[in-house]
C-alpha cells in the first residue's frame, strides 16, 4: 500500500509542453505512472510522444478520467493552474515550480480546500511510492519498493537518505518532498497521520530544517498520535541567524527556528535524530527492533 498515490493514479502534466515538463512527464512514463495527458493552453492536438496534450483541465479531466496533476508552469501562472486543476475535479496536486508569490499560493490553498483537493508543495520534487507511482523530478532510480515512508523538506537531503536507506535495505512505502516555502499545502502532521493510518508502512524518516515551527509542531503530534516510530535529520545546524540558507522558509529570524530547538524537541519525546544522513539505517534498524 501507499498514501496518496498508487498504481492506479491518472496524471495529467500541467505544462507538457514546455522543456521541464515535457522531459519529466517522459520520465514519469518511463517508470510505470500513468500519464494520461498534458494541458497547455492553446496546445489542443498536440501530443508529446503519444500522451495527448489539451488546452484546459477540464477537458483533460473528462477525456482521461485523470485524479492527479503535476504542475510545470511558470510561477506567475502556477496558482491559476492549481485552482484550474481542483476546479477540474483532481484531488492530489502537486506544484513542482518555485518562485510562486506566497500570497497566490494562500488565496490557492483556500480554494482548493473547498474543493476537496490537497497540494504538495510548492518549491518541491513531488513524491513516488516506489514500484506504483511518481510524480515529479525524483530520481527514480534510488527508490525501492518497502516499509519506510519518508518525508521531507528538502529536495537534495530526500535523495541523499534514501540511498542510505535503500543501500541498507529499507525499501520506501511513500517518499514526499514538502517544499521550502513558507506557505506549503500538506505538512509533515498531515502527512505522518496519513503513514499512522497505513498498514503497509512500519515506520517514517522525517527531514526538517532550520526556519519556522513545522518540526516542533510534528513532534508534538507524534507525542500525542503516533504509534509507529519516527527518525529525524535536521538540516542547517551550522546556519548564521539572519540568513537565507537554500530555501524560502530556512531562515532562523529573532532567535526561534534553530536546528537546536527542533533537535531538543525530538529528543524530548524520544524520537531519535541522525547527526549526518549516514546514520539513519543504523537508527532504523534500531528503532524497528
Amino acid at each position: 500500500m501507499s498514501i496518496l498515490v498508487d498504481q492506479a493514479t491518472r496524471v495529467i502534466v500541467q505544462g507538457i509542453t514546455g522543456r521541464d515538463g515535457r522531459f519529466h512527464a517522459l520520465k514519469m512514463r518511463e517508470c510505470g505512472t500513468k500519464v494520461v495527458g498534458g494541458a497547455t493552453p492553446g496546445k489542443k492536438g498536440q501530443d508529446v510522444e503519444g500522451i495527448p496534450v489539451f488546452d484546459s483541465m477540464e477537458k483533460a479531466v473528462r477525456e482521461t478520467g485523470a485524479d492527479a496533476s503535476v504542475i510545470f508552469v511558470p510561477p506567475q501562472f502556477a496558482a491559476d493552474a492549481i485552482c484550474e486543476a481542483a476546479d477540474a475535479g483532481i484531488k492530489v496536486i502537486v506544484a513542482i515550480t518555485e518562485g510562486i508569490p506566497t500570497l497566490d499560493v494562500m488565496k490557492a490553498l483556500k480554494f482548493i480546500e473547498r474543493k476537496g483537493a490537497v497540494l504538495i508543495g510548492p518549491n518541491c520534487p513531488g513524491l513516488i511510492s516506489p514500484g506504483k507511482c511518481k510524480i515529479g523530478i525524483l530520481p527514480s532510480n534510488i527508490f525501492k519498493e518497502g516499509r519506510i515512508g519518508l518525508i521531507s523538506r528538502s529536495g537534495t537531503l530526500t535523495y541523499e537518505i534514501v540511498h542510505q536507506l535503500t543501500q541498507a535495505g529499507f525499501g520506501q512505502s511513500t517518499c514526499i518532498g514538502i517544499g521550502g516555502d513558507p506557505v506549503i499545502g500538506l505538512g509533515f502532521v498531515e502527512l505522518l497521520a496519513r503513514f499512522e493510518a497505513d498498514p503497509d508502512t512500519d515506520a517514517v524518516a522525517l527531514i526538517g530544517e532550520i526556519g519556522g515551527n513545522a518540526e516542533e509542531q510534528a513532534a508534538a503530534f507524534i507525542a500525542a498520535y503516533m504509534k509507529k516510530p519516527v527518525v529525524a535529520f535536521i538540516a542547517g545546524q551550522t546556519a548564521p541567524p539572519d540568513k537565507r540558507m537554500g530555501h524560502a522558509g530556512a531562515i532562523i529570524s529573532s532567535g526561534s527556528g534553530t536546528a537546536a530547538e527542533k533537535i531538543a524537541a525530538f529528543e524530548k519525546i524520544g524520537v531519535p535524530v541522525a547527526k549526518e544522513p549516514a546514520e539513519f539505517p543504523e537508527l532504523m534498524q534500531r528503532v524497528l527492533s
